[in-house]
């Protein structure tokens, strides 16, 4: 049992986009790239908009090339949720790694990108 209440739908969260790849150059969206799950986490990070802004966001890495958006309840209409796990911090819980199941980690990650918009940009 977490001690945290679920999110609500409305609720916001920061994904910082830690790779330049991450982003389309020519169209400036989110690219799949940002939405995989690597094989060492519980879920892919992200932070809770309630908690910080996107530039402070950013500043917890030490290079960062962009803060994206995602509205919680746009990522449960895919069938993912996300969990809270401390008080400025949740992970997007349900994605399969590339390893297990590549086209449905490719499926979500195309689905997260579409559904979430870069709010901050390194100057």
């Amino acid at each position: 049992m977490s001690q945290f209440e679920p999110l609500a739908k409305d609720a916001i969260v920061y994904r910082a986009l830690l790779r330049k790849q991450w982003i389309d150059e020519d169209t400036g969206k989110v690219k799949a790239d940002a939405y995989f799950l690597r094989a060492s986490e519980p879920g892919l990070s992200v932070n809770l908009a309630n908690a910080c802004s996107p530039e402070q966001c950013a500043e917890l890495f030490r290079k960062c090339y962009g803060v994206a958006s995602l509205e919680v309840g746009h990522v449960r209409e895919i069938g993912l949720d996300i969990k809270q796990d401390s008080v400025n911090h949740a992970n997007i819980i349900g994605l399969p790694l590339r390893e297990d199941n590549l086209a449905q980690a490719e499926r979500l990650a195309g689905l997260l990108a579409k559904r979430s918009e870069i709010v901050w940009q390194p100057k």
